[in-house]
């Protein structure tokens, strides 16, 4: 399938590895331009690299930035050329116990996971009104409505970003630009993989083990029963960045491996 890409230039935030380097991957295979970031220069640099090597003539670059400082993101703003597609993936996640998460953590997960998206969303979505074509997607997490008790501050910062992808939604009424969320489920992205090996190495289990018992107990409702790819992600994300989603907008899309238990 075409999914008509080609000539157009997206924006990953977050992207050097994980979720966001599957996306710029799966994207740039698709024929688009690719501009990625990361926090470091080094880390930008490296990934462009990679990305190269992954997909000759790959027409990708970098930009980096720290979502946690208004004033680096501005800077990467001001340097973004014309942006087809936005996807706002830059995001923390921390286990952390309620009664201990202090007023700054709560400020910081809503600076990176939800402020990186609104500022730049608040840049680019009125010129691509202007042009009348657009896609943003949020990368969310089935954790927006199925509230993780071992990390609420990061299930209210996913809860946020619905709220503003569906806002964002109403004003491209009847136009081309569309604004939706993809909710993943557990996903094996490099930060959740040093976590499964730290809880490997602290029980002196298997990685295995550790999987299985994290379905068992923590998400017995998952119908996968498994970590997601970051590659099974970045190919329903690169779809609906697509022309051919045209008629999907203002959507909460789900790919949580049936883990919440709803039919809407």
């Amino acid at each position: 399938m075409d999914l008509q890409l080609h000539n157009k230039t997206a924006f990953i935030s977050g992207s050097t590895a994980g979720i966001g380097f599957a996306i710029a991957h799966s994207l740039l295979k698709e024929g688009a331009r690719v501009i990625i970031n990361g926090r470091t220069e080094e880390g930008v640099s490296a990934a462009v690299e990679e990305l190269k090597l992954l997909v000759a003539g790959a027409e990708v670059s970098g930009l980096a930035a720290d979502f946690s400082d208004a004033a680096a993101v501005s800077n990467l703003i001001s340097q973004l050329p014309d942006v087809d597609i936005l996807v706002n993936n830059a995001g923390i996640f921390e286990p952390k116990p309620f009664a201990e998460i202090p007023d700054e953590d709560w400020f910081r997960f809503f600076e990176i996971n939800v402020m990186s998206g609104i500022r730049l969303s608040r840049d680019l979505f009125p010129k691509m009104m202007a042009k009348n074509w657009g896609r943003i997607i949020f990368i969310s997490s089935e954790s927006a409505v199925f509230i993780p008790d071992e990390m609420i501050h990061y299930g209210m910062t996913k809860t946020a970003q619905l709220a503003v992808s569906r806002g964002l939604a109403e004003l491209s009424k009847g136009t081309g630009v569309t604004v939706n969320a993809i909710l993943p489920g557990p996903t094996k992205s490099k930060g959740v993989g040093t976590f499964i090996e730290d809880l490997a190495k602290a029980g002196n289990i298997s990685t295995a083990e550790v999987e299985t018992d994290f379905f068992k107990n923590l998400r017995p409702t998952s119908l996968l029963q498994r970590f997601a790819s970051v590659e099974e992600i970045a190919n329903i994300v690169t779809y609906y960045t697509s022309p051919l989603a045209s008629a999907t907008n203002g959507a909460a899309i789900r790919a949580e491996g049936g883990l919440v238990r709803s039919i809407l």
